[in-house]
């Protein structure tokens, strides 16, 4: 099958639901109203509620929720064949993982930016929203352990990709300063003086390879790489969101669209042939990569592609803090993941067109590949091309620089630039996910603030710098810590597990909201697919359990999926309670904008 067959798809998927599903949604469902001030307006502080240009919020969230899961996941999941990826990808996408985050961020805006744990607790009752506040904040740690040792491991021992992920940094410092201090408001401006010094940062690598003195400043360890990252990651959580984070975000999403625009361009110009099957063996399981079949496995290996609970952080963190107005919802909200669902498509494209005998000898351990009784056919000049040894080198990251640098190299006079997209597809993974992690920390921060907050009101005040410093010093302590050591690598497939289901959470709380803001008759949006979703993964984290976890005496691992399923059981229990509750209600109140509700949430 020709691949430009999936990407041609794809788009007119994602065009159409975006023109008139996401727009039923927010419009019809939600009742968006662009003249309601939001909490970047009401609330403004020049810190954290900082209303800010749309395109730019748009930069910021998608480089924020787009990070390990739309890249490996789909080439993980390329073990099951590119047809249940790609039919999970479009169909989870346009109905499941856009429709969660638009109401997520949508809930959090009309709750004055707050948290989901927060808008549990006003939505359901207190006692949900403390154990949903636990919960997220356990996900959170593992997932931005996960995602760190996933830098770290594209990073380490590579000059040319620390190089160029450390110089956007002071590029973002200076766009922040030039755009909120130089010229205020000047987007344009920015986004030049950005997009030319990324560019030139980019062309340099390969030149700071080569220079004795610069290669031994950016040739860092996997140590040294695990000690920085914390460190961004507490700068990013404690300096203002205009002057780091955001335009760092903002600048990232130009090479992340930029490059899979580019891959979308070759793959257009190679016309490249899908050498994975539709439907592998595996998809009963016994595969070397995931042990399990592809019902359950492939959803919460695919995560982010087409639904994340990590996206809930971030719609009811950083980004309903800057949305000037709320017909913004459908382009930053729907379109950021339709854009996310977009890039797994690539990915996937990336692993299959691989022989299947060099996909598995770089994604399986030897030992398990060997028993796979394959021989590898491209793979000796593929790795002599890169000037890596590839095989062996599970994770999905290596296998997706290969595919990528593969289509790239196809193209004309391009054929001997092999090894220059493959070390530039190694850094452009690392900027992808790295910027989750700083959107991540600096949530993560927020979440504590409130959680102490309510036993020290200091703490709860957003400006009290010594809160700030302390909530941003323990939060990354503790994923650093787990970074550092490297232990969170071992229980990878408990964040697939948890991340789904709190994804489900997301769907359920916004189904609660539907329903009091007396639309029940559309509550089956979010409804039918956080339901799905509950189901699916609790069968999956059991099957983890007990054909995984315990046969190998992980007990830990065993006792850490166990603690989160029954977290994320008390949420979703109270939350049908509370569907009970309010679908009981016979008399409606109104609100502050004269709309009927069932119920009027406590401020």
């Amino acid at each position: 099958m020709n691949a430009l067959t999936l990407v041609f798809a794809a788009l007119c998927v994602f065009a159409i639901a975006y023109r008139f599903y996401g727009l039923f949604l927010t419009r019809t469902v939600l009742g968006v109203k662009p003249g309601r001030p939001t909490p970047a307006i009401r609330m403004a502080d020049g810190h954290d509620y900082v209303e800010t240009n749309k395109y730019v919020l748009f930069g910021h969230h998608f480089a924020a929720i787009a990070a390990a899961g739309p890249l490996l996941g789909p080439v993980l999941a390329a073990q099951f064949g590119y047809l249940p990826g790609t039919l999970w990808i479009l169909v989870g996408c346009v109905v499941a993982g856009a429709v969660h985050d638009t109401v997520v961020l949508f809930a959090s805006v009309r709750h004055k930016g707050q948290s989901l744990a927060y808008i549990a607790s006003k939505e359901i009752d207190k006692f949900t929203g403390s154990v949903a506040s636990f919960a997220v904040l356990f996900i959170l740690i593992l997932t931005l352990a996960g995602l760190s040792i996933a830098v770290v491991n594209a990073m380490h021992d590579s000059a040319w990709g620390t190089f160029t992920v450390f110089a956007t940094i002071p590029i973002a410092l200076l766009m922040g300063v030039y755009l909120h201090v130089w010229r205020d408001g000047d987007v344009k401006g920015a986004s030049i003086i950005g997009v030319v010094l990324l560019a030139l940062a980019i062309l340099a690598g390969p030149y700071v390879v080569e220079h004795p003195v610069l290669s031994s400043w950016f040739n860092m360890s996997r140590h040294t790489i695990a000690l920085s990252i914390p460190v961004y990651g507490f700068a990013a959580s404690v300096l203002p969101v205009w002057l780091l984070l955001c335009p760092r975000d903002y600048l990232s999403t130009y090479l992340k669209i930029g490059t899979i625009a580019a891959l979308a361009v070759g793959i257009f110009w190679v016309h490249p042939t899908l050498q994975m099957e539709a439907i592998t063996p595996f998809v009963n399981g016994g595969g070397p990569i995931i042990p399990g079949a592809v019902f359950p496995f492939l959803f919460i290996t695919i995560a982010c592609g087409a639904l994340s609970g990590f996206h809930a952080i971030i719609a009811t963190g950083t980004t309903p803090k800057m949305i000037g107005n709320e017909r913004d919802l459908l382009f930053v909200g729907y379109g950021a993941m339709l854009t996310e669902g977009f890039v797994a498509i690539m990915a996937l494209i990336a692993a299959c067109v691989l022989v299947p005998a060099d996909y598995f000898a770089i994604n399986s351990a030897p030992a398990v590949y060997a028993k796979l009784g394959m021989t590898p056919v491209d793979l000796p000049h593929l790795a002599q091309a890169v000037g890596e040894n590839i095989q062996g080198r599970p994770g999905g990251a290596v296998s997706l620089a290969v595919g990528m640098a593969h289509i790239f190299s196809s193209i004309p006079f391009m054929e001997h630039l092999m090894s220059y997209w493959y070390h530039f597809a190694i850094m452009f993974e690392a900027v992808f996910i790295l910027t989750a992690v700083d959107t991540g920390t600096r949530v993560g921060r927020f979440f504590l603030q409130e959680m102490i907050g309510t036993v020290v009101p200091k703490f709860a005040e957003k400006r009290w710098m010594p809160g700030i410093l302390i909530t941003s010093a323990l939060f990354t302590a503790s994923w650093g810590y787990l970074v550092y050591t490297g232990d969170i690598s071992t229980i990878w497939p408990l964040f697939g597990m948890s991340n789904q289901l709190l994804a489900a959470v997301g769907l359920l709380i916004g189904t609660t909201m539907i329903i009091r803001m007396n639309k029940a008759k559309y509550a089956w949006m979010t409804a039918i697919p956080g339901l799905s979703m509950v189901a699916i993964t609790f069968w999956a984290g059991y099957l983890n359990v007990m054909n995984n976890y315990l046969p190998k005496g992980l007990y830990l691992l065993s006792s850490l999926a166990i603690i989160v399923m029954c977290l994320m059981a008390v949420v979703i229990v109270g939350t049908v309670k509370r569907w009970m509750q309010l679908l009981a209600i016979q008399k409606t109140v109104t609100d502050e904008d004269g709309e009927a509700v069932l119920q009027v949430v406590t401020e």
